[in-house]
């Protein structure tokens, strides 16, 4: 598999250093969250899941346990999933679970910037978005995430068959934005995407699901490959974007 970074975006030194300074300033953060959490439910206050890298290469991911131990399900979260612990759901709103991922910017299995990495089961090394995907560094955010901020409340929506849905209609949207910010990746977009998310930290801002997005989730799947790309996610895709690109030029 080509292990090409493709298009660059922040240097690595940058990367690194950043995120051990920010590691540092957020430890009593981190100290605090890690007391509620042993404190409120019983196992590790770290959940290192294995990730999907670049270049195939698998990783430990490492998060903030928000489920209870030792429970069984798919391995995505929906807003109403009952696994998760009341410190969890908190964590999770505020994407503070997130914060031990710093460690992995600092030991180079991942970047600020990037796609998010996903679970080695639903990861198919033979499709051609997910080559090109895993091209790069898996990011701590990215285009993507922010426009599927809510992405648990979409789920949560999904009264059937969730795991269909994420596989045949969510994940094939993911990696056409996956692969459109590959290959418009730049520094100066990297450091505009870390500021967008950043900024709902710090301002009252409503962020909302692409509305073609969210009317998918009434789609019927035609027979095929479970990884495959459908049509209907590919102009799904392409309506969000001609939808975001009119908004924008408003």
């Amino acid at each position: 598999m080509n292990d090409s970074r493709g298009r660059t975006g922040i240097p690595r030194w940058i990367e690194f250093g950043a995120a051990a300074i920010g590691l540092v300033a957020v430890s009593p953060m981190l100290l605090l969250v890690g007391i509620l959490i042993e404190l409120t439910s019983s196992g590790p206050m770290i959940f290192n899941p294995t990730r999907v890298g670049r270049g195939g290469r698998t990783f430990n991911l490492y998060k903030f346990r928000t489920m209870r131990v030792q429970t069984q399900g798919v391995q995505f979260t929906a807003a109403d999933d009952d696994r998760m612990t009341k410190i969890g759901r908190f964590l999770r709103k505020t994407k503070m679970d997130e914060l031990p991922e710093l460690w992995n910017v600092v030991t180079g299995d991942m970047s600020f910037v990037g796609p998010r990495p996903e679970v080695p089961c639903y990861v198919e090394l033979s499709n051609p978005l997910w080559i090109e995907t895993l091209r790069v560094r898996p990011g701590i955010t990215d285009p993507v995430t922010l426009k599927l901020r809510n992405e648990d409340v979409l789920l949560a929506s999904i009264r059937e068959d969730r795991e269909r849905y994420y596989l045949e209609t969510l994940q094939p949207y993911k990696l056409l934005g996956y692969r459109k910010y590959i290959q418009d990746r730049s520094f100066e977009g990297d450091v505009v995407i870390l500021w967008e998310t950043l900024l709902p930290f710090f301002c009252r801002i409503r962020l909302r699901l692409p509305r073609s997005l969210i009317l998918a989730s009434s789609f019927r799947r035609i027979s095929g490959p479970k990884m495959s790309m459908s049509r209907k996610s590919t102009d799904l895709y392409r309506k969000t974007e001609r939808t975001n690109r009119t908004r924008a030029e408003l």
